[in-house]
Parts: C-alpha cells; sequence; structure tokens
C-alpha cells in the first residue's frame, strides 16, 4: 500500500517537473525579447532612467503582442516543428485578440495543444495524400486548424484565461495588502531544491508580474524566485566554516550563482545539510520583506537570477529597496546557515 503510494507521488512529482522544465523551455529561448521589453521600460517609462513618451510607446505591443505569439510560436516548435509553432501562432493570436491583458499562461496551453493536434494530422495522412497534392493539403490543414483554434481561443481560451488571471492577481493582491508575500518563501524555495521554480516563476508569477508591470510600471513578483541574497548566504557561510572540500568549491560557485546567476548551483550544498533550507526561507523571507517596506521591484523577468540582471532591471526608484533586498536577504541567510553548519560539525 505504502509502495504503491510512493510511486504514485513520484510520477506526479516528475509530471510537476516535466511541465516545468516545458514551460521553461518555451520562454528560455525569447529571454533576449524578455530583456529588450524590461529594458525599455526601465529606462524609458515615466518613472524610468530616461524617459521618453515616443519611445515608451513601443512597451504595451511588446507584452500584449509580440512576447505572447513568440512564446506560442515556440510551444508550437516544440510540439511538431516548423508546422507546429505556425499554428501555435495563429491560435496564440486568438488569445490576444481575447483579452485585454497579457495572455503568457493562453499562449503556453493553446499553441501546444493546437501544434499537437497538426501532429496528429500529419501522422494520420502520412503516405495518403495523393502525389502532387502535398504542398496543398500540407498548407490547408494548417490554415485550417490554425484558424480553427485562433476562434477557440477567442471565444472560450481567452476569457478563461482572463478569469484565471484575474483571480490569481486578486489573491496576490491580497497576500500582499495583508503584508503575508514574505511567507511565499515556504513553497518557493523548497520548490527551487525540487526544480520546480520554472514552473512557478514562468507559470505563474510571469504572467502576473507583466500585468503588474503594465498597471503601475513595476512589479515585486519578479523577485520572489530571482533574488540571489539567500543562496549567496549559505556559499558564504560554507566558505568560511564548511568543511574543507566544501571550502574549497563554495567560493568560486558564490561567484558564479551571484554575478552568473546560476541558482542551481548551490542545490547542492543545501542537499548536504536539508536544515539550511531554513537559512533559505529565511533569507528570502526577509528580502521580499525589505521590498515591500520600500515598494520596490523590476520592470521584467529576470533571467538569469544574477544581481547584475536585477539591477538592469530596476528602475532608479526602486534601486535603494532592491539592492537592499538581496543584501539583507544574503545577510539573514549567511547568519543562519553559519549556525546550522557550525552545531552539526559540532555534533559530528
Amino acid at each position: 500500500m505504502y509502495a504503491v503510494d510512493a510511486k504514485i507521488k513520484i510520477k506526479i512529482k516528475i509530471k510537476i517537473q516535466d511541465a516545468g522544465r516545458f514551460l521553461s523551455s518555451m520562454v528560455m529561448p525569447n529571454i533576449a525579447a524578455f530583456i529588450t521589453w524590461g529594458l525599455l521600460s526601465a529606462l524609458f517609462l515615466p518613472n524610468g532612467w530616461m524617459p521618453n513618451n515616443t519611445i515608451a510607446l513601443m512597451i504595451p505591443p511588446i507584452s500584449n503582442y509580440l512576447l505572447p505569439l513568440l512564446l506560442g510560436y515556440t510551444g508550437g516548435k516544440m510540439v511538431a516543428g516548423e508546422r507546429g509553432a505556425i499554428v501555435g501562432a495563429i491560435a496564440t493570436l486568438g488569445v490576444v485578440v481575447g483579452s485585454n491583458t497579457p495572455v503568457f499562461v493562453g499562449a503556453m496551453i493553446i499553441a501546444p495543444s493546437s501544434a499537437y493536434t497538426i501532429k496528429i494530422f500529419d501522422s494520420m495522412t502520412d503516405g495518403k495524400v495523393k502525389s502532387g497534392f502535398e504542398i496543398l493539403v500540407g498548407n490547408f490543414s494548417v490554415g485550417i486548424i490554425g484558424m480553427l483554434f485562433a476562434i477557440l481561443a477567442l471565444f472560450i481560451a481567452a476569457p478563461a484565461t482572463e478569469a484565471i488571471t484575474l483571480q490569481v492577481a486578486s489573491g496576490m493582491g491580497y497576500i500582499i495588502d495583508s503584508g503575508l508575500l514574505p511567507l511565499i518563501s515556504i513553497l518557493v524555495e523548497p520548490a527551487k531544491l525540487l526544480f520546480l521554480n520554472n514552473a512557478l516563476n514562468h507559470g505563474i508569477f510571469t504572467p502576473l508580474g507583466i500585468e503588474e508591470v503594465n498597471n503601475v510600471g513595476q512589479s515585486i513578483l519578479f523577485l520572489l524566485e530571482a533574488n540571489p541574497g539567500a543562496g549567496l548566504g549559505i556559499l558564504l557561510a560554507y566558505v568560511h566554516v564548511g568543511e574543507k572540500p566544501q571550502k574549497a568549491t563554495a567560493g568560486a560557485a558564490s561567484i558564479v550563482h551571484f554575478f552568473g546567476g546560476i541558482h542551481e548551483i548551490y542545490f547542492p550544498y543545501v542537499l548536504m545539510k536539508p536544515k539550511l533550507v531554513v537559512a533559505l526561507i529565511c533569507g528570502s523571507m526577509s528580502g521580499i520583506w525589505i521590498l515591500t517596506i520600500f515598494n520596490a521591484g523590476v520592470v521584467s523577468i529576470v533571467s538569469p537570477g544574477s544581481a547584475i540582471a536585477i539591477l538592469m532591471m530596476t528602475s532608479k526608484s526602486s534601486l535603494v529597496g532592491v539592492s537592499l533586498s538581496i543584501a539583507v536577504s544574503a545577510v539573514v541567510s549567511f547568519v543562519i546557515s553559519l549556525l546550522i553548519i557550525m552545531s552539526s560539525k559540532k555534533k559530528n
């Protein structure tokens, strides 16, 4: 009985990880476009470093049209190659037109679905189309399936996606207004160690964050997972009081993590001493608390989660708050990690 339950839990965990990887694979090839949007926002919005109303006109179309279509194209291509990419982009347009908010979640759902449909169609008609009609059938099938999914997206997927997004945004707004947002670290930090960070970040925080940027010019949600301070504190603690093998690698790992944004590099150090997840959670919570106090945030998705990328996406009004959040989370995590590592050494 328990063995069966364990197997079921493992299968569910693997499927969630696969979903996270799939979402990440849709976003990562388009990070350059997100960076472009973020830099334009950081520089040329009214609260940016060089406000310019004319250049700022490009910002809403990028978040409302370009980015969802790129995600749809990429998601479709991952499922069914170039034909899937075209169908995915056409289907995504239906979600874009039918919604008043950025439709990243809708694009991530409708594009792979439409691409999977064209993949099934191609497998069913493979070798059955008469010679000379292959191009005709191929083009019309993509056009018809893309059209049907675009209509489906316009009337069903778009309203559903918008309603879900608004509900989640409302719930997140309530958490923020109640001062409870730091508690979300209790979920985020353990999820990162299970490599579920992409499912949370790209599936939930990014769409909501972009909607918040469109409304208020910045968002704290982009930093719930990307803040490198907590991981840096753990690595620095290993540098000071870790065993020799850990000391030898933790220093270089801290540089790669903090400036390169590769958070996965500190995961093994936490897994060696699972109690260190407490330091991660406390460090992350303190950083989020500082952000809420200063009403600070960044203007776009931060990937990779390095200090350099974060500061580049920070408007001048939030520079102090964001910098302090990284520093405070690192200090809190460092102190707690130091105590945990030293106590474990005494026991050994």
